[in-house]
C-alpha cells in the first residue's frame, strides 16, 4: 500500500507548516512535494479519492478554543462510551494535549510528543501518505509507556476538534509502548464540529508477554476527514487485540500496518463501518507475518445507507520463516438501500508452505423473510430492522476481548441507531 502517483495537486498547504527540521521530517517533505497525494488510479487508493479536500487551505488551529464547545463534545464521549467519571483519559484539543482535562493514571508514564518529538526508527517515514503527512505536520500527541509486569487498566483517549470559521488540520502523534508482560486497555475516541482534517498516527510495541485492547471510536463531525494509520509491532507471545467503530466523517481512512515478530504472537484487526448519507469509510490493512506460529485474525462488517460507500482492503503477507501461521480474513457488507456501495479487496500473500490462512467477503441486504417473521409477531418495522442490523453487528463488536471496551461500543453503535432514527 505504499504506492503513490502525482496528481497535479498540490501538497504545499501542508508543506508550508512543517513543524521542523529533522532527518524524517526532510524525507517526508521530499517524499510529499516529489509524489502528491494519491489518486484513485493508484491500487492502494484505487477507492478512495482525496481529490474533495486536496486544495482546501487548512490553517493552523486556533490558540483559543470555545471551551464551552470542547465540554460538551467530552461529555458526549463519556456518555456514548460509559466510560464516565473516575476513568483515567488524555485529552487532546485539535491536536494538542490538554492537561487540564486530562486524569492520568496510575502507574502509567504519560508525556506529550512535543516535549520530546522523536520519531520510531521502525517506521518508515515515506512508507504511505498518511504517516508521511504526518511526519512533516506533527507536533503534540501522547506518548504511552507501561512497565513491565504492570497491569494499567482502561485510558480513555479523546481527541475534540472544534473548527471555527476557518478550516483547520491537525496531526497528532501518538505513542503506546507496552513492557513485558503488561496490560493496557485503551478507547480512542474522536469527536469534532465544523470543517477540519485529522491526521493521527499510533506508533504501538507490544513486547513479549503483552496485551494491549486498542479500540477506536471515531466519531467526527459530518464535515470532517481522518486519514489515521496505526504501526503496530508485536513480539513474542503479545497480543494486540484492537477494533475500529467508523461512525462520522465525510471521508475516513483507517490504515493498519501491523507485524507479528515473535513466535506465538497474536493481532487481531476487527472493525466496523455504520455510515448513512455520503459517508465514505475506508479499512485498509497490512498484516505480516515474520516469525512462526503466529495468529491474525481481522472481520470487518459495514452497515451502508443512503449514498455512503464503504471500503475494505486487507492482506495478510506470510514471510517464508513464518511456518504454522493462522490467518483468517472476512468482510461482510449490509445494504440498506440501492444506492449504497461496498469495494473489498481480500488478499492473501504467501511464501511458506506450511500455514492455514483463508480469506472471504459477502454482500447482501436485509433477509426480507427474517424481516416478515418478525413483523408478524407485532414487531413495529423500524424495530425489526434494528434487531436485525444489530444482530449483524453483534459478533464482530464481540470479537473485542475487554469486556470494558466491548459494552462501550455496543453503546455507541445503539446511540448511532437511535439517531438514524430519531
Amino acid at each position: 500500500m505504499n504506492a503513490i502517483a502525482p496528481v497535479g495537486i498540490s501538497a504545499g498547504a501542508f508543506l508550508g507548516r512543517g513543524k521542523g527540521d529533522g532527518p524524517e521530517r526532510r524525507a517526508a517533505a521530499a517524499f510529499l512535494t516529489q509524489a502528491g497525494l494519491p489518486r484513485a488510479g493508484v491500487e492502494a487508493w484505487k477507492y478512495t479519492s482525496l481529490r474533495h479536500f486536496a486544495d482546501v487551505p487548512y490553517a493552523t488551529p486556533p490558540a483559543q478554543v470555545d471551551a464551552a464547545e470542547v465540554a460538551r463534545l467530552l461529555a458526549t464521549v463519556e456518555t456514548v462510551s460509559g466510560l464516565g467519571a473516575g476513568t483515567s483519559r488524555i485529552v487532546l484539543v485539535n491536536g494538542r494535549f490538554d492537561a487540564s482535562l486530562s486524569r492520568l493514571p496510575q502507574g502509567v508514564h504519560v508525556t506529550a510528543f512535543a516535549a520530546d518529538p522523536v520519531f520510531a526508527d521502525w517506521i518508515d517515514p515515506c512508507g504511505d501518505v498518511g504517516t508521511a503527512l504526518n511526519t512533516v505536520m506533527a507536533d503534540d500527541g501522547a506518548v504511552v509507556r507501561v512497565d513491565a509486569g504492570v497491569d494499567a487498566g482502561a485510558l480513555l483517549l479523546v481527541s475534540i476538534a472544534v473548527a471555527g470559521d476557518a478550516p483547520i488540520s491537525f496531526h497528532p502523534r501518538h505513542r503506546i509502548d507496552l513492557g513485558a508482560g503488561a496490560r493496557l486497555a485503551v478507547l480512542e475516541a474522536t469527536v469534532g464540529v465544523g470543517n477540519y482534517l485529522h491526521n493521527p498516527v499510533f506508533e504501538v510495541r507490544v513486547t513479549e508477554g503483552a496485551r494491549l485492547t486498542h479500540a477506536r471510536l471515531q466519531a467526527e463531525g459530518q464535515q470532517a476527514s481522518q486519514i489515521a494509520v496505526t504501526h503496530a509491532q508485536v513480539a513474542s507471545d503479545g497480543l494486540y487485540d484492537s477494533f475500529n467503530l467508523t461512525l462520522g466523517a465525510l471521508l475516513s481512512r483507517h490504515e493498519v500496518h501491523a507485524a507479528l515478530l515473535g513466535e506465538r504472537a497474536c493481532v487481531h484487526v476487527n472493525g466496523a463501518q455504520l455510515l448513512d448519507a455520503k459517508q465514505h469509510g475506508d479499512l485498509s490493512s497490512i498484516i505480516t507475518h515474520a516469525a512462526p506460529n503466529c495468529v491474525s485474525r481481522q472481520t470487518v462488517k459495514n452497515v451502508l445507507a443512503g449514498h455512503a460507500r464503504g471500503v475494505f482492503q486487507g492482506k495478510i503477507h506470510v514471510e517464508r520463516i513464518a511456518q504454522k501461521t493462522d490467518g483468517y480474513q472476512m468482510n461482510q457488507a449490509l445494504l440498506l438501500s440501492d444506492t449504497a456501495e461496498i469495494d473489498a479487496k481480500p488478499e492473501l500473500e504467501i511464501y511458506a508452505d506450511d500455514v492455514k490462512c483463508s480469506h472471504g467477503a459477502t454482500v447482501g441486504a436485509i433477509d426480507p423473510e427474517q424481516l416478515f417473521y418478525l413483523r408478524s409477531r407485532g414487531i413495529t418495522l423500524s424495530d425489526a430492522r434494528s434487531m436485525l442490523i444489530r444482530a449483524f453487528l453483534h459478533d464482530v463488536v464481540h470479537l473485542l476481548e475487554d469486556t470494558r471496551l466491548r459494552d462501550s461500543l455496543d453503546l455507541a453503535v445503539e446511540a448511532w441507531w437511535n439517531q438514524r432514527n430519531a
